[in-house]
């Protein structure tokens, strides 16, 4: 059964979940760099032709990639443990369940922003974003009040 969170309970877990999102975005970017670099220095070989592999610096960079992708992971699966959905690291977007009017629905939140100001339907993306006004709060709840 999913979490649905109030604005309230979300706001609260904003310190903790920054954290997290911050940590995930360096380790995707972590991950994407030695992910390059092992590319290149795979084309090197090819070229090459296989006569001169240093396997230090082959199994260093692969351990890098897939250090930064299990770190990665975690930092994800954190972030779920909470109960958010992570809709894009690259601008560090987080979304909590809500209900709104019996409807799922969810409560919006984007790194750097000060506390969550925005809702969207479930279907709609960050593109349906809207303000959260006096309506959305009189009529949205989260599990305390099922």
């Amino acid at each position: 059964m999913a979490k649905f969170f109030t604005r309230d309970e979300a706001e609260r877990l904003l310190p903790e979940l920054e954290t997290a999102i911050r940590e995930a975005i360096f380790l995707k970017q972590e991950h994407l760099e030695a992910d390059r670099a092992l590319q290149g220095e795979t084309q090197r070989i090819i070229m090459a032709g296989g006569a001169r592999v240093d396997r230090n610096k082959l199994l260093a960079q692969r351990e890098r990639r897939d250090a930064s992708a299990a770190g990665l992971q975690k930092s994800i699966a954190k972030v779920h443990a909470f109960g958010c959905l992570v809709k894009d690291l690259d601008v560090g977007l987080v979304d909590f369940p809500t209900l709104f009017r019996e409807q799922e629905v969810y409560l919006c939140w984007k790194l750097g922003e000060p506390g969550i100001g925005y809702w969207h339907g479930v279907e709609e993306g960050f593109r349906g974003r809207k303000p959260i006004d006096r309506d959305f709060l009189d009529n949205h709840r989260g599990d305390r009040e099922n």
